[in-house]
């Protein structure tokens, strides 16, 4: 079917983006970058990954603008959370149909999490636009290598969308070792690499990360008036538990407590902004975890926890390992303290034992820094923005 750009709702989004430009050049996103990638898509077959937040300033689903504007959108590929970012951090995706366009939605959160090659076939481009949070942990970025690689593997051409990564502004982190490799870090990359999904996207494909070293046809649609310092806060939540830019700066620092026994406000208003355990200094700050959107069941429901309220300190701009080591201090049972899968969020199973042997964070920190150097030389071939 012909794409008919309707000119009446082209010459509104325009006139958008020239009103707001008069002001303070803000940030046009690469869903809203249309004559960058629109000729791309006339007259194909489109498959889409998105979610929640892929809107079109701010407001409008890019599924809906692309419809709107006559686009052949053929299904839609749903990451963790799902197509409308309802679900718990791990929980199963299903395929549906969604209700308000009939199009189909196929999860890559589910039993697959790579589009299959019968999902594939009457796809000729596929366009990739998920709000990333610039932290390796979170899983938006595998379901960019798996698409990559799906995309390569079956020739289909695959448009990156590109957004805002608001922890831009720094690297930091232990870098994940091979031996530690899973769906929540799949690459050798630090806990916070500073680049937006489409630089990381380029990265994936020149360091020859995908199956047999393949290279994905890939086109990233570049923000305007962006760079890595610069401001950005999201009109909607990335995901169900980072629900203002407080949580998303401090979720790469406390992320690493959710494979401790401490709770990080999940069944709270104030996710990722504070942590406690019943077991703390219980003069400090208090909480109860209780069921909530986007966490059915969390950790230490129904119980009175104490710890620290995190949700005024200035925006970090490191990682914080105080927090991590504090409550692993405070715990009068230590031997239960670290969960199973903390190497797989930490990257190494060199933090556990530091911390256990009673390193300082300085000292900890020390250790990173051959391999973050490492990191920052490639990632500097990768970069769009400064």
């Amino acid at each position: 079917m012909a794409v008919k750009l309707k000119s009446t709702l082209l010459f509104y989004l325009f006139l958008a983006i020239g009103i707001q430009s008069c002001a303070q050049a803000p940030i046009v996103s690469g869903a809203e970058n249309y004559e960058k990638y629109l000729h791309s898509i006339a007259n194909k077959k489109v498959g889409i990954v998105a979610h929640q937040a892929s809107l079109v300033f701010g407001k409008t689903h890019l599924i809906d603008t692309l419809l709107s504007l006559g686009v052949a959108v053929q299904k839609v590929f749903a990451p963790e959370h799902g197509f409308r970012g309802r679900a718990d951090a791990g929980e199963t995706i299903y395929d549906q149909i969604d209700k308000k366009t009939g199009l189909q939605i196929l999860s890559l959160h589910g039993k697959t999490k790579k589009p299959s090659e019968e999902s594939l076939e009457n796809i000729s481009v596929m366009i990739f636009d998920l709000q990333d949070v610039g932290v390796r942990f979170y899983t938006y970025l595998s379901t960019l290598h798996y698409v990559m690689e799906a995309c390569a593997e079956n020739n289909i051409p695959l448009i990156v969308l590109d957004r805002p990564n608001p922890n831009a502004h720094y690297v930091d982190g232990p870098v994940l070792s091979e031996e530690n490799k899973s769906f929540i870090g799949m690459h050798p990359v630090p806990i916070v690499y500073g680049m937006t999904i489409g630089e990381y996207a380029k990265m994936i494909n020149g360091e020859g990360w995908l199956n047999n070293k393949l290279k994905c046809d890939l086109t990233i649609i570049k923000l305007k008036n962006y760079s890595h310092k610069t401001s950005y806060e999201l009109p909607v939540r990335p995901s169900p538990n980072l629900p203002n830019k407080q949580a998303i700066a401090l979720y790469p620092s406390l992320c690493l407590l959710e494979q401790t026994k401490i709770s990080v406000g999940r069944g709270t208003e104030m996710q990722f902004q504070i942590y406690g355990h019943p077991d703390l200094n219980k003069d400090g700050f208090s909480f109860k975890p209780l069921p909530n959107f986007g966490s059915k069941n969390p950790k230490l429901k129904g119980k009175i926890c104490y710890g620290k309220d995190l949700s005024k300190i200035e925006l970090p701009k490191k990682i914080h390992l105080e927090w991590l080591i504090d409550a692993y201090n405070e715990s009068p049972n230590k031997s239960d303290f670290f969960l199973k899968g903390f190497y797989r969020i930490a990257g190494t199973k060199n933090l556990e034992s530091q911390i256990k042997a009673g390193l300082s964070e300085k000292v900890i920190r020390e250790s990173w820094e051959e391999d973050l150097n490492h990191f920052r030389s490639i990632r500097e071939k990768y970069l769009i923005y400064q």
